[in-house]
């Protein structure tokens, strides 16, 4: 294996090959780019279903052909090995076909949402170089193909819009008329530089203020965390895998459809992610395997206990913090993972109690993954069992930023470990260690120079058995800087309780009294980002608007 780039990509921050050579020998990470990863899948599961969608399905053959064919066009369009393309699409099967298309044509997607708009498309595109822009033009709700033409206007580099869905429009490619060549398309092909520590994708930071970052995800490395997420949950490739979340997305990609589709199991794709789609996907497509962000659990769970959802076929569902809930109110095992797009992620499964499933995040895919949990600020190694910044390395781990030396020099720690800003706890159960997520290190109150994370007073206010959801946030204070707000969901009909009777309750549960909520607010729904995250943004402002009205002299609504 060459353990260097054939061609070092201005500000991307390559892996030292002495670590490369050492993953390798130890047989972490292979002599492979995404595309023979594909291909070899492809060769031996051709009669296997790939994707599946309501009214439809492909097989890993007829995904191969399909791909290869598109990667040919690419090319004959004037796209070269290394060139960046931008990518704003639903999970539809032609996005699926036009990833993989990339990865064999040596091209690289830059994996934007299509919720993005001009300020994220715009400035990724610009930032990245890119010179074509995939879109859909069969979306109702939004002019994609006009969104295209005017980003294209702004930006130099962008020199084709490619629409994979839809009638395209006027001076855009059809993705469709791309599957229909036929003529050299292998020798196309083979002539495509084989380059496993290049880079295979640019991906997003998930940040939810400002614009992202741009993370260089390296062929190996990636395939190296697509399949280790495979082994390590112990899936096969009769498993059928519904992430209800934009294939786009590092979760996705690198610990779903990816994930299935180099190791023969079968991806289900939807660009609908509302009841009736969701309904229909469990009733028809019956997956095995789901993973989704507690909001479209909570929405699932009424329909199962209704009969309205068949998930019998389920075998796990897994999210960043509901498996109770589905444990014990659907009957499907849950797990919890850990995941960030820089690299190291981490699962809980089959096997573990029942408190290590319900409370911590559980353990790192890989045994190369390196984690320490570190005083914030510092190098210093905290205790088991103690609150600290985790930092990382290992084979799939990045070593920085694209472009971004400013932000690269604080990223890390002095011996190159990536410094996450997620709060953790290491936890031992039988000699083994796990993590449990305790927050980020900015989601605080800083309440009279008391630092209250806020993660630790959600979950203590979870147990009380009022409410569905809920996030704390900082509210503006003359006297204290901040005091504690309580975002607060609950089914209709049901009270909630008053501030001094939650009081109660969490002196009861032994929380200290500062990190009491001091005002509960009750909402519909827990606002969320582009990504179905948590997004606190739009809550920090409303409680502080409510606060500055009533400062103003207006009677606070009860």
């Amino acid at each position: 294996m060459k353990y260097e780039p054939n061609e070092r990509l201005a500000g991307v921050v390559y892996p030292d090959p002495a670590d490369v050579q050492r993953w390798h020998e130890a047989g972490a990470l292979r002599d492979e780019t995404l595309a023979e990863g594909f291909r070899s899948a492809a060769r031996k599961h051709a009669t296997r279903d790939a994707i599946l969608w309501v009214g439809g399905k492909m097989t890993y053959a007829q995904l191969d052909e399909a791909s290869d064919r598109v990667a040919a066009g690419l090319l004959d369009l004037g796209l070269a090995p290394l060139d960046r393309v931008i990518f704003q699409l639903s999970n539809t099967p032609e996005t699926l076909i036009a990833y993989i298309a990339c990865w064999k044509a040596g091209i690289i997607p830059i994996c934007t949402l299509s919720a993005h708009r001009e300020m994220e498309i715009g400035y990724l595109a610009k930032f990245g170089g890119a010179k074509a822009h995939f879109i859909e033009s069969d979306t109702p709700k939004f002019d994609f193909h006009a969104f295209a033409q005017k980003i294209q206007g702004e930006v130099e580099s962008l020199r084709l819009i490619i629409s994979t869905r839809g009638t395209a429009g006027k001076g855009a490619v059809d993705l469709a008329d791309l599957q229909t060549k036929r003529e050299g398309v292998a020798e196309a092909l083979a002539k495509v530089p084989r380059d496993p520590m290049q880079v295979g994708a640019f991906q997003l930071s998930g940040g939810t203020t400002g614009v992202p970052k741009i993370i260089p995800r390296l062929n190996s490395e990636y395939a190296y965390n697509m399949r280790s997420v495979f082994a390590f949950k112990g899936w096969s490739s009769e498993d059928r895998i519904f992430v209800p979340m934009p294939f786009a997305h590092n979760l996705n990609m690198g610990c779903g459809w990816g994930s299935m589709i180099l190791s023969g199991g079968a991806v289900i794709a939807t660009p609908q992610v509302d009841p009736a789609s969701i309904r229909a996907v469990h009733n028809t497509l019956r997956p095995t395997v789901m993973g989704a962000a507690k909001p479209i659990v909570m929405r699932m769970k009424s329909e199962v206990l209704e009969g309205q959802i068949d998930i019998s076929s389920l075998k796990e569902i897994f999210s960043t913090d509901a498996a109770e809930t589905v444990t014990k109110t659907m009957g499907v095992p849950g797990h919890q993972i850990f995941g960030m797009t820089e690299g190291t992620c981490m699962f809980t499964r089959e096997g573990d109690s029942e408190a290590i499933r319900y409370n911590t995040c559980g353990q790192p895919i890989s045994e190369f993954d390196e984690v320490r949990i570190l005083k914030p600020g510092t190098e210093t190694d905290v205790p088991d069992g103690e609150i600290g910044e985790m930092v990382t390395r290992g084979p799939y781990t990045i070593r920085g930023y694209y472009n971004a030396e400013e932000r690269n020099a604080e990223a890390f720690t002095s011996d190159g470990f990536y410094r996450s800003g997620d709060l953790m706890r290491r936890i031992r159960e039988d000699g083994k260690a796990y993590y449990s997520f305790e927050g980020r290190i900015k989601d605080v109150v800083d309440r009279a120079n008391e630092k209250v994370n806020c993660e630790e007073v959600e979950r203590a206010v979870m147990a009380h058995p009022a409410f569905t959801d809920v996030a704390v946030v900082g509210m503006p204070c003359p006297t204290h800087g901040e005091r504690i707000c309580l975002f607060a969901v609950a089914p209709e009909g049901t009270a909630l309780p008053s501030v001094k009777e939650l009081g109660a309750f969490l002196k009861d549960a032994g929380l200290a009294i500062f990190k009491w909520p001091e005002r509960i607010e009750r909402i519909d729904a827990l606002p969320l980002t582009k990504v179905g995250k948590l997004d606190k943004a739009p809550l920090r402002t409303l409680i502080a608007e409510m606060v500055h009205r009533e400062a103003a002299g207006e009677t606070m609504a009860e």
